[in-house]
């Protein structure tokens, strides 16, 4: 395992993942795995970790429709699907997570359990953010908030993920 690898004791790690069924089953398998209490401190729900909401003419339709939407996020990351959540919209939520996420479990290593395109966005972003040497400032949020930019945002599908994929984000 990674963590082993990279001498990670199990004490400081910390595993944050969305309310949603499907990443909580998955969250409790790796909190079970690593042998640490799911109900204990830590673990812990991450609202803002959660699915991006497609919109009502996309949401809980055929997986075709992804296509679509990555499509449209590929032409304008800021456009929302009808009555959903941008690209752009999903970089400000995942940017508050992780600025709590930084401030609760300062020093930890933490294994963030969520679902495809909120990871890839977020792997876009902190990637960006990891590579921008401009004028923002030295914390994380000004760091995104400099790439959070449409030639950045547009790319999201190039950290695309499979189902169940365990891959490090920085």
């Amino acid at each position: 395992m990674e963590l082993k690898e990279n001498k990670v004791p199990v004490e400081n790690v910390r595993l944050c993942y969305s309310p949603f069924s499907r990443t909580s089953h998955t969250a409790k398998i790796v909190a079970s795995v690593l042998n640490i209490s799911f109900e204990g401190p830590q673990c812990k729900v991450v609202e803002d970790l959660r699915e991006r909401f497609f919109g009502s003419s996309f949401e809980l339709s055929s997986h075709d429709k992804y296509l679509e939407i990555w499509a449209l996020d590929e032409k304008d990351p800021f456009m929302k699907p009808e009555g959903g959540e941008s690209v752009s919209d999903v970089v400000s939520r995942l940017t508050n997570a992780l600025i709590t996420i930084e401030q609760e479990f300062q020093g930890c290593t933490i294994l963030v359990v969520s679902h495809g395109d909120p990871l890839q966005i977020l792997q876009t972003v902190l990637h960006a953010a990891k590579e921008y040497s401009g004028p923002s400032g030295d914390d994380l949020a000004s760091r995104i908030q400099a790439v959070k930019v449409p030639s950045v945002l547009s790319r999201h599908r190039k950290y695309a993920l499979l189902t169940g994929e365990l891959r490090a984000v920085v």
